[in-house]
């Protein structure tokens, strides 16, 4: 139980350093960016496994930078899916005669 609350707690943390870091705004939800913490913080600890800097003597900062900057990315790439996602939606009901192409 403990360990769930941390993991929430370390994406919540991760995921608003990532939001801060990127340049503009982005319109994506509270929950998103706690998720894309989450999955930082996961994908930051494999890098950091696989490099060989996951636990260090110490505060392990190349790990917490390697987090941050996964979740960085993230951001990067998610913002603009959202806020497409938002956009196409009322595209797709106001014109109905134009089908070709489409899923």
């Amino acid at each position: 139980m403990f360990q769930a609350i941390w993991i929430v707690i370390a994406g919540v943390v991760i995921g608003v350093l990532a939001r801060l870091i990127v340049r503009g705004r982005q319109d994506i939800p509270v929950w998103l960016t706690v998720v894309i913490g989450i999955v930082g913080a996961l994908v930051g600890n494999l890098i950091a496994s696989a490099i060989g800097v996951r636990h260090t003597g110490g505060i392990d900062w190349i790990r917490h930078v390697l987090q941050v900057g996964v979740a960085v990315g993230l951001v990067l790439v998610v913002a603009p899916l959202w806020a497409a996602r938002g956009s196409g939606s009322s595209h797709h009901h106001n014109d109905r005669h134009h089908t070709a192409g489409r899923l």
